[in-house]
């Protein structure tokens, strides 16, 4: 059952207009929630254009995620890619400061960003977004994150799978059978990511087509480095292939293409992409467990937790397990 207690209950519509009141930002009294379940994003028109942006979008941030040196971090990453004119999108500075605090929630003000899902079927969108997530990465690895997580299998699925066990989210009908299947796929991705010691660089980290804005006259804007952690270059273009393997194989052809423009791409790490999805499967799974409590969770995903899905879980887990032993892309 929902806990009705949670700390997102205590944001009206009138406390989000006072975030942003409160530094100096007057909204014209309207707001539109936008599409985010781990945090709490809004558009908001302002009374008066700020540093030339007539509307703004307020991100809020779920209370005990992050430290605030973390936020700080991808903050100053952001900054970093804007610089380096890399279209990011970072917070704007107001009263010397990116991150703010009002109502008990932290929360950053960033300028509105129009566009749509990028047509990933076209190879010259796919060369265009392979160049700037190039440059992305160009600048990430010139320092590492010191207060940001590293993608590993220690954090993205032994930890999730213990957590999972240890609070029996999963039917006892199909628990075993799941842990079985993901303590395999943990010994095959341990096993591949031990084959060699991939570069870790500062990354955007959840870089999939909903996370790119585009617009035919400018190309693409990443937003949301919510996720912005340490990790191999490959994680970054994985989550824009899809399709079957001659269409995935064609997309990163492309993707590469464009990124050897400005940047080196090491061909073992495409050895990575099979193991990479699968953490992203099981991290998956208690990501939506532990947010349960929040309201937002059940009405998203009214399918989760039932034997049929963890059921589909075990089938996803024996294809990966395949995958896994597949010869990789090649590019």
């Amino acid at each position: 059952m929902a806990d009705s207690s949670h700390p997102y209950d205590t944001l009206t519509p009138d406390a989000v207009l006072d975030a942003p009141a409160s530094i100096g930002l007057w909204g014209d009294g309207r707001l539109t929630a936008l599409s985010s379940y781990e945090n709490r994003v809004y558009q908001i028109p302002l009374d008066e254009p700020v540093q030339g942006h007539a509307q703004v979008v307020a991100k809020f941030y779920r209370p005990g995620r992050w430290s605030e040196a973390a936020i700080l971090e991808e903050h100053a990453f952001a900054a970093e890619l804007a610089a380096a004119e890399v279209p990011a999108v970072p917070p704007l500075v107001i009263k010397g400061h990116s991150l703010h605090h009002q109502g008990g929630f932290a929360f950053s003000v960033s300028p509105r960003r129009g566009g749509r899902a990028p047509e990933l079927d076209d190879p010259e969108v796919l060369e265009w977004i392979g160049r700037f997530l190039a440059r992305i990465h160009a600048v990430g690895q010139t320092q590492p994150f010191t207060h940001r997580p590293t993608l590993d299998i220690a954090s993205f699925a032994i930890e999730p799978r213990d957590w999972l066990l240890a609070h029996h989210t999963i039917p006892m009908d199909v628990a075993s059978r799941w842990e079985r299947l993901c303590n395999d796929a943990i010994a095959a991705m341990d096993q591949r990511l031990k084959a060699f010691k991939p570069q870790h660089l500062r990354l955007h980290g959840d870089c999939h087509p909903g996370n790119i804005l585009w617009t035919p006259n400018e190309g693409p804007h990443f937003v949301d480095l919510d996720d912005a952690r340490m990790g191999p270059a490959v994680q970054d273009l994985w989550m824009l292939l899809s399709g079957d393997r001659a269409q995935r194989q064609r997309q990163l052809g492309a993707l590469v293409d464009g990124y050897e423009q400005f940047r080196e791409f090491d061909r073992r790490e495409l050895a990575l992409i099979e193991p990479l999805r699968t953490l992203r499967l099981i991290h998956y799974s208690a990501w939506l467990a532990r947010r349960w409590d929040d309201p937002a969770f059940p009405r998203a995903f009214p399918w989760f937790g039932s034997s049929d899905y963890w059921k589909e879980q075990i089938l996803m887990l024996e294809e990966q397990l395949e995958a896994m032993d597949e010869a990789p892309l090649v590019a």
